[in-house]
């Protein structure tokens, strides 16, 4: 099945939620192209309605979202970082599908944001949001008031030229942690959380040739996250295990389809196992590594 954003949209985010209380995933776009936010409401069998578009604002380029609670209403919002505009809008929700576009609030920044991931950094049971910016090594992070509207809380150095980033207990002490991928400096940042929306200094691990993006998950059944990290210079995935204490393995590396952009982990096949899954930019097809469930991974199928 396939679902066109529509032409021209240059699609550049999707992420995926609940958006009107059907206990069914809905989806979430940004369409980069055409300055606009498409929201797909999902029937729960699969298939999805047209898309609903939530417009962003003139050569506002909209380039990722984020979703979560921001204004304490137990209402899923709608949180977007343009580009072009150099700014981030919020969209809040009312738990029925509808969403207050017209009193959408705003961060100004110098640099363009270039990615974003939501979670509750400092436990007030609303969600906040990390950006990381076009060219710039460092993350923000931003919390919320009660009407939607937010305050820069804290500013976090990272590597050179920061491009994707996931968010998880990597420690296991409840708090949420933030894993960014940094393009220029060929690593991974991990920023262990002190529970009150502020976080430890950066530590390193190198992983590929400009790494494009990351996802983490228990890829060798220990009960503990691991990292994964597509390098799109070197054609390859980085694999690296956690310790469960916020420290991680040096990489492993699997070699993947040319320029792989994008990586997600799943089971796959239905065995209980996380697999490693990689959309490749310049071979246009995807990589599936099949996991054996101790870490490793078959060659790419």
């Amino acid at each position: 099945m396939s679902l066109a954003p529509g032409g021209g949209s240059s699609l550049r985010c999707v992420v995926i939620g609940d958006l009107n209380n059907d206990t069914n995933l809905d989806i979430v776009l940004a369409n980069y192209g055409t300055n606009n936010i498409g929201v797909l409401f999902g029937y729960g069998n699969g298939s999805f309605e047209n898309q609903m578009m939530l417009s962003s604002g003139m050569n506002s380029h909209p380039i990722s979202i984020a979703v979560g609670d921001f204004n304490g209403d137990r209402e899923v919002d709608i949180a977007v970082a343009n580009h072009g505009t150099k700014h981030v809008d919020m969209i809040l929700g009312n738990g029925q599908g509808k969403f207050a576009t017209q009193i959408s609030y705003e961060i100004g920044f110098d640099t363009p944001p270039l990615v974003m991931v939501s979670g509750d950094f400092n436990n007030d049971t609303r969600s906040e949001i990390a950006v990381a910016y076009d060219g710039r090594d460092h993350v923000d992070i931003f919390v919320a008031y009660n009407h939607g509207s937010f305050e820069t809380q804290t500013r976090h150095s990272v590597g050179s030229y920061p491009i994707s980033a996931a968010i998880g207990d990597v420690n296991n002490d409840t708090r949420l942690d933030i894993i960014v991928a940094n393009w220029g400096s060929n690593d991974v940042s991990i920023l262990l959380a002190y529970g009150n929306g502020s976080f430890e200094n950066q530590t390193k691990y190198l992983v590929g040739s400009s790494p494009s993006s990351v996802s983490i998950g228990d890829v060798n059944n220990d009960t503990q996250l691991d990292i994964v990290v597509t390098n799109a210079n070197s054609n390859d995935v980085s694999v690296l295990l956690g310790y469960g204490n916020g420290s991680f393995e040096n990489q492993t590396k699997y070699l993947v389809g040319s320029r792989p952009y994008s990586v997600a982990i799943g089971d796959v096949n239905n065995d209980t196992r996380l697999d490693i899954v990689v959309t490749n930019a310049n071979s246009n097809d995807v990589s599936v590594l099949l996991g054996y469930g101790n870490g490793s991974f078959e060659t790419q199928t």
